[in-house]
């Protein structure tokens, strides 16, 4: 695990330059440093220590030096790869898994990224061809983000903090991106902040070389190894298998590992899988202040996390928060966010990862993309509903409504949706700001050009297109990646812990695509295959358990002990209303929305509020 920046460029450039980019990701590998030149192309990382402790140290190469590999991640099935090498000759020079990465690509060239079962983003320079290779995992687990450069060059690493590092780079706002923000809490890939950085898609590649730049998908081999069910046993078994494997290759560590522990299904799978095969597993809860939570009620589950710790006999952590410690440390989690990001149960994830490695843990485990895979979303049994068998509805409805109206009750919120067209409606499900918010609250001049964000569900525009499955698939593809494998590196990164996520395995994600509404829904219950799956590993309470989120009370602490984060966001004085974003009167409009009885927010005006503490602390000098 480390952090990898570095850049292709014909101009001379000081070799500082280089340091200070890599520098820049120091908290996402303390242990160690290392750089490379061979012109045009330099290259460095910043190394977390996990696999091949002494000898894993970065740059990497094959056999005679003319391949080089800086990445950032783990290979899972390095050791089956080192074997098969082994027994074509290769001979290895160090205990580390990213190791056969150079070898693969000598052997396969780019065909090595889909034989890697593992996250990652991998830089691979080629002496001879004078050709750079980028590549990010299949999952999105790993980012990596680029920028052109004039005359065929290129600057690339692992946050955009390194950007800012490179002399003379175009770093203006992508006011499209600003747009999108308060609809999703995220800007979405390959966008950036940054109109002239991109992130590299997941499960591509990226080659440059003399005839310029460009952009390859590669196929998830793991998709051939997953047998096709026959029966509702057969997808039982083939689940646990599946999953269970994933877990156990992704104990793959010469440090102790560590994992969340929330006692909802999902984390419990994880961690006693992880546990069975360790016999030393630390685990971590947060607990917080039991505020109620209109989506799953009362919000601390300490007390049940704690006591399944206790059944597993793992080494069990509680961190207790409140409303005044997050606070404390939203600049932390915006600076760590690299890019506007207000999925406030990061938060919670900042403080475990803390909390991991003050306890000398650098791995967490966590149960993320159990939810998208296997159909565990509260509003997944909605989906079939009756009120939405006609998805030829119409934009004309007097406000806004989405599930985010926990005023109404859900079958009004239904009828609501029924007459949304199915773009919109995949809005409604579960994003927050909708257009008209946005166009209230921003001023007009900047967003002038923009698209409306429904366009990131425009594929699904034909009543023909509309199905359960379309809704859950675009969670799987788009909510999955931006959100969920996002929040779980950035946050963890920021205390320079590595985030694991077993059921985001290539592996687990093709068997999720074998998955049909049927499978993901039974009456009432949710995730029915994957509960089944486990049901004789896990306790009955903890098996058929519902899901409870960690859902941050936002709204709750805006109207109260976080006023104050309001007034400043849309005061003259902020840096929003500095740069001519706001409107005149957003910071009324603002607190109506807050008040409003009828919908929840709050979720919406946070974005507000990190947009204006990311400017005030990256772009107002």
């Amino acid at each position: 695990m480390c952090g990898i920046a570095g850049y292709v460029t014909d101009n001379l450039l000081d070799e500082n330059i280089l340091e200070q980019m890599v520098n820049s990701l120091w908290h996402r590998g303390p242990d160690s440093m290392g750089t490379y030149r061979n012109d045009p192309y330099a290259g460095g990382m910043r190394r977390l220590s996990i696999n091949g402790i002494e000898t894993g140290d970065q740059p990497l190469f094959n056999h005679d030096r003319s391949i080089v590999v800086f990445y950032n991640g783990e290979i899972y099935n390095s050791p089956q790869l080192r074997r098969e090498l082994k027994a074509k000759g290769y001979q290895f020079r160090t205990e580390s898994d990213g190791e056969v990465i150079g070898h693969l690509y000598e052997e396969y060239g780019t065909k090595v990224f889909g034989r890697l079962d593992g996250m990652f983003a991998i830089a691979i320079w080629s002496v001879k061809e004078k050709k750079l290779i980028l590549a990010r995992d299949i999952p999105g687990e790993k980012p990596l983000y680029y920028s052109q450069l004039p005359n065929n060059g290129l600057v690339f690493g692992s946050e955009l903090r390194v950007f800012k590092q490179f002399p003379k780079l175009n770093l203006s706002l992508d006011y499209q991106s600003l747009w999108d923000f308060p609809t999703f809490l995220w800007i979405p890939e390959p966008s950036t902040v940054y109109k002239e950085v991109k992130a590299v898609p997941r499960g591509h590649y990226l080659t440059l070389d003399h005839t310029g730049i460009a952009l390859h998908p590669f196929p998830n081999r793991f998709a051939g190894q997953i047998a096709e069910a026959s029966s509702w046993q057969d997808l039982v078994d083939l689940t646990r298998q599946t999953v269970t494997d994933s877990v156990k290759s992704r104990l793959l560590s010469q440090v102790p590992v560590g994992s969340f522990l929330s006692s909802g299904l999902d984390s419990s799978i994880v961690a006693t899988i992880a546990q069975q095969e360790l016999g030393n597993l630390t685990t971590f809860s947060i607990g917080f202040e039991d505020v109620d939570d209109p989506y799953h009620g009362n919000a601390d589950e300490s007390s049940a996390a704690r006591a399944y710790a206790k059944q597993l006999g793992t080494k069990h952590h509680e961190i207790h928060v409140n409303g005044d410690d997050f606070y404390q440390a939203l600049p932390e989690f915006c600076d760590y966010g690299d890019q506007p990001f207000a999925v406030s149960s990061g938060l919670g994830i900042l403080f475990v990862a803390k909390a991991a490695r003050e306890q000398g843990i650098k791995i967490l485990l966590s149960g993320d993309g159990a939810d998208e895979s296997f159909g565990g979303y509260s509003w997944y049994s909605h989906l079939n509903s009756p009120y939405l068998s006609d998805s030829t509805g119409n934009d004309e409805l007097l406000g806004v409504t989405s599930f985010q109206n926990f005023g109404l009750d859900t079958e009004m919120r239904l009828r609501a949706m029924s007459r949304y067209k199915a773009p919109q409606r995949a809005w409604a499900w579960h994003y927050y700001a909708a257009e008209e918010e946005k166009a209230a609250l921003f001023s007009r001049e900047p967003f002038s050009d923009i698209m409306g964000s429904h366009r990131y569900f425009s594929d699904y525009n034909s009543a023909s297109q509309w199905s359960p499955e379309t809704y859950v698939n675009q969670d799987k593809n788009f909510y999955l990646p931006n959100e969920m494998m996002r929040k779980l590196d950035k946050m963890t990164m920021a205390h320079s812990v590595e985030g694991r996520a077993p059921f985001v395995a290539p592996s687990v994600l093709a068997l999720a695509e074998q998955l049909r509404y049927k499978h993901m829904v039974k009456g009432e219950v949710l995730k029915p295959v994957l509960r089944e799956a486990f049901a004789g590993l896990l306790p009955e309470d903890i098996s058929k358990r519902p899901k409870h989120g960690f859902n941050v009370p936002i709204d709750h602490w805006l109207k109260g002990s976080w006023s104050g984060l309001m007034e400043e966001t849309f005061s003259m004085d902020s840096a929003l209303s500095k740069m001519g974003l706001v409107s005149k009167n957003a910071g009324s409009l603002a607190s109506q929305m807050l008040a409003d009885p009828q919908r929840l927010n709050g979720h919406t005006l946070f974005c507000y509020v990190m947009l204006n503490m990311w400017l005030e602390r990256n772009w107002i000098r």
